[in-house]
This record gives C-alpha cells, structure tokens and sequence, in this order.
C-alpha cells in the first residue's frame, strides 16, 4: 500500500494519506459506495455527465457542513449536465438525515464507509483518522479525471472559484 506521509495536515500536524496520488488525465476510479437508501452506487454510471466530487471528512464538522452546502448553492450555476457528488466515510443514514436538516438537494452524498474504496483508489484516505481528506476533483463526460484541488490543511475550505473556472473548461 502506498502511504504519502505529510500529504494533508489537520490543524498543522501532518497526516498520512493511503493510495496513490490522483492526478488529471488519468481514468476516473470505479469505486462502489453506498447511496443513502444502502443501494450501490458507481462512479461509471455517470458516464456522458460532468462531475464535481468533493471527499470531506464528515458532513457532521463545521468546514464540512459549509462546503457540501456552498456546492448545493452553486449547482444551478454549473448547468444541468453536471452532477455533484458529497462522499464521506459518514454511515449513509447519517448522510440522508444531514441533508434533511441542511436542505441539500442538488448535492448527492454517498458513503465510502464501507470498504474506503474510493479513498484508496484516488490516494484520499486519512491513515491516522479513517477519515477521507479534503479533495474536489472533476470528471469529464468521458470518465477523465479533468481537475484535482486537494486541500493540503483539511480544517480549510477548497477554492471554489477554481472548481468553477476548471469546470467551464471541461
């Protein structure tokens, strides 16, 4: 397994990521999650659609709460052809009722609690914490990965304009 040592921190402290290192031009991973019915759910059924991933540790953290809403805000802005993906490692009933209670709509929030399998795919699980790091990368219509904005301090928020300016160009 690969372990990137001092790939994100928490609070200034360094923390180790697992997996190899997500870069642009590479295929997008294929991994299964949970949706917030436990039905699976994979990242090639969304083949011929732009989209916007955002991994953050869990919806349940401040930083957190106000980068899936900021994303929900944003989706009609970023058209109809884009689909916005909130993946946590948050046990999906968890997931359902925090977008209850946020009113996120435009956000889909899926689980990787089970196997961690995107966070190994794209180098994003937190080796320390179990958790996923701060990430937002972008995938084309052809399944390309087209942008990647790690979070290298995870109690910050992404640069959204850049998401936004990296979209308009796919």
């Amino acid at each position: 397994m690969i372990e990137r040592k001092g790939a994100v921190t928490f609070k200034g402290s360094p923390l180790t990521l697992l997996g190899p290192e997500l870069k642009c031009g590479q295929a997008a991973p294929d991994a299964v999650l949970l949706a917030n019915d436990l039905s699976e759910f994979r990242l090639s059924g969304l083949r011929g659609k732009k989209v916007v991933v955002s991994t953050v540790p869990s919806l349940d953290t401040p930083v957190c709460d106000i980068e899936t809403r900021t994303f929900n805000q944003k989706a009609a802005a970023m058209g109809g052809d884009v689909t916005i993906l909130a993946v946590s490692m948050d046990l999906p009933f968890a997931q359902a009722r925090w977008c209850g209670a946020a009113d996120v709509k435009s956000v889909r929030t899926l689980s990787d609690h089970r196997e961690a399998a995107l966070g190994l795919a794209c180098g994003l699980l937190i080796k320390e914490l179990r958790l996923l790091a701060r990430c937002v990368f972008l995938i084309d219509p052809a399944g390309t990965v087209r942008y990647v904005q790690l979070v290298k301090e995870i109690s910050s928020e992404p640069d959204y304009e850049a998401v936004c300016q990296a979209l308009a160009r796919i």
